[in-house]
């Protein structure tokens, strides 16, 4: 009887070894490929953004995001009939006021009557079961465009801005949110604003935290959208240095430690390593988002024949996913679940 030796990939060698290790009988077809699949993006996991501004019947695209628009309050309801009907489980509000209403001390944050707060409201009554996420931040509602209150030295100063969080958090958990989302990076955030919603009886309102957000270029899009862009300096005093890994293991550890249900590493394609080391680090539920500049670069390159856009978009969350996520914020999810679910 033939002998068989361990692996040998002399496949010119006719003396008696055979080649018993192939891979490849596992990818010989769609279903078996399907079969042996190791990672799967959770449809239930997909998070859509959406941007909401004042007025009434507004849809107003935004350039630099293909696909994407600014709505008011009445038409994000519709928006969110749409995504609902598509699969989405879940959206991340972020509000965009009048010019005129901005200040340095973002009052209308934490106005009851703001467009976040009468987002959720609408939404919430027409969807209840829809999960209502708000980002907790300043930055859209400043005169200045920075995520803090700035002294008179011109620097964030840390904790005034986290009392105007806390308030901010109350006001969005009153107006029906489920979970609220706090970008800013300041210190303490997380148990500034998990005291205020337990002393006001929010026990049941969850806190996802941007725990590992990065001074990223990928937000160039986000930034005509939301209309944030800071009058002067940048946000690299708050937002972490991206080539620090240890640090966001470091800001992840404390948000936990301060109460966060959910942490986030944002943004998404560049910093998989990060999100891993997260993933091994923690049991909590780990987001992360796929941001504005990493979605534009995909429509522009398959606009232009370059890529082929289902396919790309499909490799990327799977990407996102097989690093670790469990929640992927993304612009995608309305048009991949409709086509994943048909």
């Amino acid at each position: 009887m033939t002998q068989v030796k361990p692996f040998d990939v002399a496949l010119g060698d006719r003396t008696g070894t055979r080649l018993i290790a192939r891979p490849r009988r596992l990818r010989s077809s769609a279903a078996m490929r399907g079969l042996v699949r190791e990672t799967r993006v959770n449809p239930d996991g997909l998070v859509a953004p959406l941007f909401v501004v004042a007025g009434d019947g507004v849809v107003q695209p935004i350039g630099s995001m293909p696909g994407v628009a600014r709505f008011s309050v009445d038409t994000v309801v519709r928006e969110c009939r749409e995504l609902d009907a598509a699969g989405v489980r879940a959206v991340l509000l972020f509000g965009i006021p009048e010019a005129a209403a901005k200040d340095a001390y973002a009052t209308v944050n934490y106005d009851p009557n703001g467009i976040v707060q009468r987002a959720a409201g609408a939404i919430k009554d027409a969807l209840p079961h829809l999960l209502v996420i708000a980002d907790l931040c300043n930055c859209e509602y400043t005169d200045h465009g920075h995520c803090g209150i700035v002294d008179a030295a011109g620097e964030i100063d840390n904790d005034r801005t986290l009392e105007i969080l806390a308030k901010t958090a109350l006001t969005y958990a009153r107006a029906g949110v489920d979970i609220v989302a706090p970008s800013d990076m300041m210190d303490g955030r997380v148990a500034a604003i998990r005291a205020a919603l337990d002393d006001d009886g929010f026990t049941k309102t969850a806190i996802m935290s941007y725990a590992a957000k990065y001074a990223s270029a990928f937000y160039g899009p986000f930034r005509e959208a939301a209309e944030s862009t800071p009058a002067f300096g940048d946000r690299r005093t708050y937002q972490m240095d991206p080539a620090n890994r240890r640090e966001a293991l470091k800001e992840v550890r404390l948000d936990v430690e301060e109460g966060a249900d959910i942490v986030m590493v944002k943004p998404a394609m560049a910093y998989l390593d990060v999100v891993c080391s997260v993933r091994e680090m923690t049991d909590l539920p780990l987001a992360v988002y796929h941001v504005s500049g990493e979605y534009a670069m995909l429509k522009a390159a398959a606009e232009r024949g370059w890529i082929d856009e289902d396919r790309a978009v499909d490799e990327t969350l799977t990407a996102i996913a097989r690093a670790g996520a469990d929640i992927i914020i993304t612009y995608f999810a309305k048009d991949y679940l409709r086509r994943t679910r048909s």
